[in-house]
C-alpha cells in the first residue's frame, strides 16, 4: 500500500473498474493470510457478504497458495429468523461462496434460528477465542459496517456481537440487491458484529465497488468521524485499507482517486 493516499489512518486505493479492484484486493488479502500463517501457523479471518463482495471473493478463492487449511473463518451478521438454507441468509452465502470451495480449518456461523441474545454471546466467545487477523468488510448504502446502521452504531460498543433493529435504508438495500421481494419481507432484526470488534482485527480491508456506494464513500472520507456514517470509523483503524473503483470513488477529490503508483 506504499504511496497510496491516506485519510487519517486509512489507506485509499482507487482502481479503474471493479475487476481491477477485485484483483488488487484479493492479492492483498491473500498476502496477508499467507503472512499470518507463515508467522504463527494459523490465522483467523472474517468476510463480509453481499453483491458487492462477489467479484472479490471469486478472485480470492481462485488464487493459488492461500493456506485455507490453516484458517478459521467468520462472517459478520445474520438476520434473526432465517435458517441456514434461506436464499437471502448470509450463512448460506458464506457456505456457498467460500466454505464449499476451500478446505478451511473451521468456519463459524451465526445461527439465525437460535435465541438471539444467547447466540450473540456464543459468537462473541468464539471471536474472543480467535482474535481476527484480517477483517474484510464492505460499506452499506447508508454507510453501515456489517449491520451497524446509523441509528444503532456505537464506536465504543461494549459488546462484540449484538441484536439490532435494521433501518429502512438498510432494508431497502436488501430489496434493491434482489434478496427480498419487498421491504416488508426483510427481517426487522439481525445479529451483527459491532464496530469495535470489526476494527479490532490486525488488518481491516474494505472492498467497496459500484456507483451506489459513492455517497457513503464520500461521507466516510470527507465528513466527520461519526455514527451518522458508521464507515467513517475506518479512518481510526491503523493500517486499514479501502479499495474503490472509479464508480465508488466518483465523488472524491482527484487526490483520493489515485491508483497504484
Amino acid at each position: 500500500m506504499y504511496g497510496m493516499p491516506m485519510v487519517d489512518r486509512l489507506h485509499v486505493e482507487a482502481h479503474e473498474d471493479g475487476g481491477a479492484l477485485a484483483r488488487a484486493a484479493a492479492a492483498d488479502v491473500a498476502a496477508l493470510l499467507v503472512e499470518t500463517v507463515t508467522a504463527r501457523g494459523n490465522g483467523n479471518a472474517m468476510f463480509a457478504t453481499g453483491n458487492s463482495q462477489l467479484a472479490f471473493i471469486d478472485t480470492l478463492v481462485a488464487l493459488p497458495g492461500v493456506p485455507w487449511e490453516n484458517l478459521t473463518l467468520f462472517h459478520m451478521d445474520e438476520y434473526v429468523g432465517l435458517g441456514a438454507d434461506h436464499p437471502a441468509g448470509f450463512r448460506r452465502w458464506i457456505r456457498e461462496r467460500i466454505a464449499d470451495r476451500v478446505a478451511a480449518r473451521a468456519v463459524h456461523y451465526l445461527d439465525g434460528l437460535a435465541e438471539p441474545a444467547a447466540e450473540c454471546d456464543r459468537y462473541e466467545g468464539l471471536l474472543r477465542a480467535h482474535p481476527l487477523d484480517v477483517c474484510v468488510l464492505g460499506i452499506g448504502e447508508n454507510g453501515h459496517l456489517a449491520f451497524n446502521d446509523p441509528p444503532v452504531a456505537d464506536f465504543d460498543d461494549p459488546r462484540d456481537v449484538k441484536v439490532v433493529e435494521l433501518d429502512q435504508a438498510c432494508r431497502r438495500q436488501q430489496v434493491g440487491e434482489g434478496h427480498f421481494p419487498s421491504v416488508d419481507d426483510v427481517p426487522a432484526r439481525a445479529m451483527t458484529v459491532t464496530v469495535p470488534a470489526l476494527l479490532r482485527a490486525r488488518v481491516v480491508v474494505a472492498v467497496v465497488p459500484e456507483r451506489r456506494k459513492a455517497v457513503p464513500v464520500r461521507d466516510a472520507l470527507l465528513g466527520p468521524v461519526s455514527t451518522a456514517c458508521p464507515a467513517s470509523a475506518l479512518r481510526t483503524a491503523a493500517g486499514a485499507r479501502l479499495y474503490l473503483d472509479a464508480e465508488s470513488a466518483a465523488l472524491l477529490p482527484t487526490a483520493l482517486r489515485t491508483g497504484p503508483r
